[in-house]
């Protein structure tokens, strides 16, 4: 049996899959990045090695192919790929009715509109603030004193929102610890948080014209606040993946690793 190895190494969380050759997952893992970006690839992929009888290191896989922000810096792989092409693909693989993702990640928010194939039909992306990304939310999550699972749940129970006007992630902490100063219920202003963040969404999933059979992807895919924020924005719903969502890069940079590998 030949294995296949997907690394995506984002900037908040490295992630790694890896599969056999008939595409099934064999093991995969979501680790905290480091700030050696190598580093962070080696122990993830290694992580996923164990998992995975007869294999001892990731050189044993027959082909690896590193995306996410460190994808430069993923000393075992044959190439490197995108994280746009990696998220399309891997969600097209999970569920190709798909052909729209709003993916969040630790520091940017990309729209895509994904082909038949699987291949990007086009994208979006707002990487110069960090307004409504991973870093956002870890920061929107501390001004309440809570934990991020906390913070993302915790707009579900409100019945308005409180509108959020700050477009940077200092000032818009600012403006919350003002609200919650004054008393204001948190419910409500994590609602207002959450569609703030949905509209910034909205924008960049419109840009790549990606507004139709729409999932999301990235750790922010697992803030129930957020999806119910985007669903009704966007006035649809959201669909569902079989498989954990941030892992979608390192999913569709494993199936690559597969196509070529199987090619050679």
């Amino acid at each position: 049996m030949k294995y296949f190895g997907g690394c995506d190494v984002g900037s908040t969380y490295t992630k790694a899959v890896i599969l056999d050759e008939n595409g099934k997952i064999a093991a995969s893992t979501i680790q905290r990045s480091k700030m050696n970006a190598a580093q962070s690839s080696r122990l993830a992929m290694e992580t996923c090695v164990a998992a995975v009888p007869g294999l001892n290191a990731p050189e044993d896989l027959s082909y690896i192919i590193g995306t996410g922000y460190g994808r430069n810096r993923v000393p075992f792989a044959q190439e490197n790929i995108s994280e746009i092409s990696c998220h399309a693909m891997g969600v097209h693989i999970t569920n190709p009715d798909v052909k729209a993702i709003i993916d969040i990640g630790g520091q940017d928010v990309k729209g895509i509109a994904v082909a038949e194939d699987g291949t990007v039909k086009n994208f979006a992306m707002n990487d110069k603030c960090a307004a409504g990304t991973g870093r956002f939310y870890e920061a929107m999550a501390r001004s309440f004193e809570m934990s991020l699972e906390e913070f993302s749940n915790l707009s579900l129970s409100a019945k308005t929102a409180i509108p959020i006007t700050a477009q940077c992630t200092v000032f818009a902490e600012s403006e919350v610890i003002a609200l919650v100063g004054e008393g204001k219920a948190p419910a409500e202003i994590a609602a207002g948080i959450q569609m703030a963040v949905a509209k910034r969404c909205f924008v960049m999933a419109k840009k790549a014209g990606a507004i139709n059979n729409i999932t999301l992807t990235g750790g922010c895919a697992k803030n129930a606040g957020l999806k119910k924020a985007i669903e009704k924005v966007l006035k649809i719903k959201v669909a569902e993946l079989s498989t954990d969502p941030q892992l979608m890069g390192a999913l569709g940079a494993a199936e690559f690793a597969r196509r070529k590998g199987m090619a050679k």
